[in-house]
């Protein structure tokens, strides 16, 4: 297995760092510390590359917030200096991973994403009759911090580009605790392992993807499964043999034990693919796609809110427009035309 050194020149380059500082205003360009950055950019930018070529930067503070729907979710928040930082990193680390990542891994890729994974998955089940669907029990708070810099150190062997990513990874805010034995655990190993990575980080996203890549290749290769597909800690598997399903399904569960990790034992389910699969905020069948109740209430309770702001003067109508674009990208996705063409008629906004 190839590693890679002589990195950090083009980490710590000027032209990286003013390339992450363009990724990570995307979208925030009028807040008021994107706009207070701004104002110095130049020498903000020049700051950033000596504290990294002085290995002098560190860190700072996560912003934390929960957020309830449709679960509840702790999401932490980098600082500014810190997103462009994280965005110089994956510049240069990302295509050195990804050329290792298997086609049907979706998550937080350039080119990937929730919308070509659920297209994969119902041509999936077009192809077999049964589905199985699993998801990794609380699986960004069981991230273990010395295995994933274990699997990263068989791509990278550049030490100041290892510097970085450890700083990173070791200044993970506290999440969720999670208490699970494995074979070969003492009675402290789960509190005394460091584990844990903020849901909302660049980086956290990209280390995740890592983290499963050897169980995707694994399932694949080792276990044969033809139609697999992966987002971030969902995944999917289908067979023509629904007894097949589930001795594979225990396989991949050894496995994961190695990663510390464990499948959810109430998000583990093999069904008829005609019964349909809830996957990524669809219903998914091999005919059709759905939206779930629950996702429509959502959205109509957000434009009520934006309505009653926007009579009061206190949002704009671009705010308004980019969530509700937002939305109907991901309705589009699902037999939904006369569901969303209701839904506009209903919706209007207006000044007192």
């Amino acid at each position: 297995m190839k590693r890679h050194a002589n990195l950090w020149e083009q980490l710590t380059s000027f032209e990286n760092i003013h390339l992450a500082f363009k990724k990570a205003i995307k979208g925030k360009g009028y807040k008021p510390y994107t706009m207070q950055f701004i104002e110095n950019l130049e020498h903000n930018l020049i700051t950033i590359q000596s504290q990294l070529i002085d290995k002098t930067y560190h860190p700072g503070n996560y912003r934390t917030f929960f957020i309830y729907e449709p679960k509840k979710r702790m999401i932490s928040a980098a600082p500014f200096v810190d997103r462009i930082v994280h965005h110089c990193l994956i510049n240069i680390i990302g295509p050195i991973f990804e050329g290792t990542f298997i086609a049907q891994s979706y998550a937080n890729q350039t080119g990937k994403g929730s919308h070509k994974a659920i297209r994969y998955v119902q041509a999936m089940m077009q192809k077999s009759n049964y589905i199985m669907h699993c998801d990794i029990r609380k699986y960004f708070p069981s991230i273990d911090h010395d295995i994933l810099k274990a699997l990263i150190h068989r791509k990278i062997k550049d030490p100041n580009v290892l510097w970085l990513i450890h700083l990173i990874i070791d200044n993970s805010n506290p999440q969720e605790m999670v208490v699970d034995y494995f074979p070969g655990d003492n009675l402290f190993s789960p509190i005394e392992r460091r584990k844990g990575l903020p849901i909302g980080n660049l980086t956290s996203q990209f280390f995740a993807n890592i983290y499963l890549n050897g169980f995707d290749h694994f399932v694949k290769q080792t276990l044969n499964c033809h139609f697999y597909a992966r987002y971030v800690d969902d995944f999917v598997v289908a067979d023509s043999d629904k007894k097949i399903l589930w001795e594979k399904c225990q396989e991949m569960e050894c496995y994961l034990e190695k990663l510390r990790l464990r499948i959810h034992p109430d998000k583990k389910h093999v069904r008829p693919v005609k019964q349909g699969l809830r996957f990524l905020g669809q219903f998914i069948y091999p005919d059709r796609r759905l939206l779930p109740k629950e996702n429509i209430r959502r959205f109509m309770r957000r434009m009520k809110q934006f309505q009653k702001l926007y009579s009061q003067g206190d949002v704009s109508l671009e705010d308004i427009n980019h969530s509700l674009q937002s939305w109907l990208g991901h309705a589009k996705q699902a037999n939904s035309f006369a569901l969303r063409r209701d839904l506009m008629r209903k919706i209007t906004f207006e000044r007192k």
